[in-house]
């Protein structure tokens, strides 16, 4: 695992970690399984759950950066793969494509149904794990996934109902280079191909959540430019905060994978303010510690070279 240069900002000392896929949990109806990746420290008790999706067409083996990050650092990180994963090769004119954003949402519910059976997948897990403390976190298309499991309203496209489909079984979010509002701010092609985009009401959200979003994502999905993917920051009720990473695109200087070909932004030093602020954030929210975050708030209050930190 690379170790990126310090930003400014610290933490604790990271530890070994232990790392099991897949653990399948059978799909009901004849779908296809789900397919889950379970990473953790091999030390430790009460360990806090993120929950992480990922973003359109990736799958349970991407964002080591991050996950590798948490789970040296105490958390047990959960990752599935997705119904919309390119490594499952979904037809395009599958039925359930407008519905892949609630599948993603039902794949996260069953995750935490079945705790106890991925807990128990991995040696030596069993009886370390908080259940009680679990945050909901993604990139792009898995960041809209954490904000819906918070209270994010989605408009179904078949049925025009936007449910409250959130979960009290998580406090938290994180969401990363996330989609904001529809409606005609919507590029034609993404009206078209993504209609889960067209009609996203962030104002239910309360519980609180920390948004990354760099100034120089300039998604083909809006005509609102980098600005769009501070919508769930601004958007959405109070206690919230949003990192602004200073010229960064869509990932985030590469928070997708080590070598990832879709980073466009290579940048060490963005993915490791990423990485520690996420953990600083992760840390506080579930209470394990506070001064982290409170420094990083400092830090980045203003003025510095990677990046901002503001929250209301």
């Amino acid at each position: 695992m690379p170790t990126y240069q310090a930003t400014g900002l610290t933490g604790p000392e990271p530890t070994p970690t232990v790392s099991v896929k897949p653990v399948v949990l059978r799909r009901p109806q004849g779908d296809e399984d789900l397919h889950v990746r379970v990473s953790a420290p091999a030390t430790g008790t009460g360990l806090p759950l993120v929950l992480f999706a990922h973003g359109f067409g990736s799958d349970l083996d991407g964002y080591t950066p991050l996950v590798d990050h948490w789970a040296s650092h105490g958390f047990v990180v959960v990752q599935a793969t997705h119904l919309d994963s390119k490594r499952l090769g979904l037809a395009a004119d599958d039925p359930r494509r407008p519905r892949l954003w609630r599948y993603r949402v039902h794949d996260m519910q069953r995750i935490l149904d079945e705790l106890v059976t991925l807990e128990s997948s991995v040696p030596g897990l069993v009886g370390r794990v908080d259940h009680s403390r679990a945050v909901a976190a993604g990139h792009s298309f898995g960041g809209q996934t954490a904000g819906i499991l918070v209270g994010l309203r989605v408009k179904d496209p078949d049925t025009g109902a936007a449910e409250d489909l959130s979960d009290s079984r998580i406090m938290g979010s994180i969401q990363l280079a996330t989609a904001g509002r529809g409606g005609d701010e919507l590029t034609p092609f993404a009206h078209e191909n993504l209609p889960w985009l067209r009609d996203q009401d962030f104002s239910h959200i309360t519980a609180p959540g920390l948004v990354v979003a760099g100034d120089k994502d300039d998604l083909p999905l809006s005509t609102r430019g980098p600005a769009w993917t501070t919508d769930p920051y601004t958007l959405s009720r109070g206690n919230k905060s949003l990192l602004t990473v200073h010229g960064a695109e869509h990932f985030l200087g590469g928070i997708s994978g080590y070598r990832a070909a879709e980073t466009t932004d290579e940048d060490s030093d963005r993915v490791a303010l990423v990485q520690q602020v996420t953990l600083a954030y992760l840390r506080h929210v579930t209470g394990i510690d506070h001064a982290d975050w409170e420094k990083a708030q400092r830090v980045l209050a203003d003025g510095h070279l990677l990046g901002r930190i503001e929250s209301k």
